[in-house]
């Protein structure tokens, strides 16, 4: 057997193994925390322009705007000069970027990445200087300082950015008091009727009441019951614990560049009759006849409404390679016998 039929063989099973683990989690419930998030409560994009020093000669070098931060700095620190008398390559303009948490108070340590913005060569041993960072609404939320990390040891690494751990604090507190909400939203990271229905049920069913109601197919709004009056916190702990069984369209995701083929497990394949090389496949009734006219003619027979998953377990054993697999698929959903959407990567 040559490596490249080896090779196809592996892949097949893998699929094979794949689409049995779909399968099985599938059936399995999800927590809300797991398949929604709560409006309001998520991260905020810090953005801050700064300058690092101590570089050994891999700096901006006559950088105009390098040279004019530089100038600028100085003149804050009481030294009168020029951007035209500065002439550095040891200095570098950066940007530098952060995530702020939904909840993050003042003085709450956050990691920052810091990435060159004119020509410099590398940041290796530099340390960038006090920056403040702005969130999208120009305030400043925090400030960073510290020695930049390349990591492994600058070596092989894409010099021109770096980290600092714990390189700012925050220095406003962010978020507001959700205690004493008097309603919560949830958005379904999927949004789907099915999924919305089944979360408003379970609500109500745990909440005891109808507090739950859904604004569209990925919005689902919760009233704060009376018992949870100014308890936010553990009103929104038992939400995000219920759990729930999503549901999600029949889809067959398919790379083929790759070869790789991910198959949800609610695709299913109606009455078809395929010939690929010396392959035949059928799917008919229980009663559906297949015949062969070629001794070599593989020949395969599946009950109609068979899984998609059911199909290319049956072509594995038949050794069909991740290439004809593909074809294969296209072909059945250009007949209109593959019931779900077909996407091609």
């Amino acid at each position: 057997m040559s490596l490249l039929r080896k090779i196809s063989i592996s892949i097949l099973i893998l699929i094979g193994f794949a689409i049995s683990v779909l399968t099985s989690v599938g059936a399995e419930a999800a927590r809300l925390k797991d398949i929604s998030s709560i409006r309001g409560v998520r991260e905020n994009q810090l953005i801050g322009y700064g300058i690092v020093v101590g570089l050994k000669g891999t700096g901006d070098g006559k950088a105009e705007f390098t040279s004019k931060s530089v100038a600028r700095m100085l003149d804050k620190l009481g030294v009168k000069l020029d951007s035209g008398q500065v002439d550095s390559k040891n200095v570098a303009a950066v940007i530098i970027t952060a995530k702020l948490g939904a909840f993050a108070k003042a003085g709450n340590p956050l990691d920052i990445t810091v990435s060159a913005l004119g020509d410099a060569q590398s940041l290796e041993g530099g340390v960038l200087l006090q920056t403040p960072m702005r969130a999208a609404n120009e305030e400043v939320y925090a400030v960073a300082q510290g020695s930049i990390l390349l990591g492994a040891d600058g070596k092989n690494a894409f010099t021109t950015v770096g980290r600092i751990p714990n390189g700012a604090i925050v220095e406003k507190d962010v978020g507001a008091d959700f205690s004493s909400r008097k309603m919560y939203r949830l958005t379904l990271h999927n949004p789907d009727f099915v999924t919305a229905a089944r979360s408003i049920l379970t609500i109500n069913k745990e909440l005891g009441g109808q507090y739950a109601s859904a604004k569209d197919a990925g919005t689902i709004d919760i009233v704060t019951p009376f018992a949870y009056e100014n308890r936010g916190v553990e009103l929104l702990a038992t939400i995000e614990s219920i759990e729930i069984n999503p549901d999600n369209k029949a889809t067959v995701i398919i790379n083929e560049r790759t070869g790789t083929v991910v198959i949800g497990d609610k695709v299913k394949i109606s009455k078809v009759a395929l010939a690929h090389g010396n392959l035949s496949v059928k799917v008919t009734g229980k009663d559906g006849k297949v015949s062969k006219d070629g001794a070599d003619e593989k020949v395969m027979l599946l009950d109609t409404g068979v899984s998609v998953g059911d199909l290319v377990q049956a072509l594995n054993k038949l050794g069909v390679s991740p290439k004809d697999l593909i074809s294969i698929l296209q072909s059945i959903k250009a007949a209109g016998a593959l019931n779900g959407e077909l996407e091609v990567l």
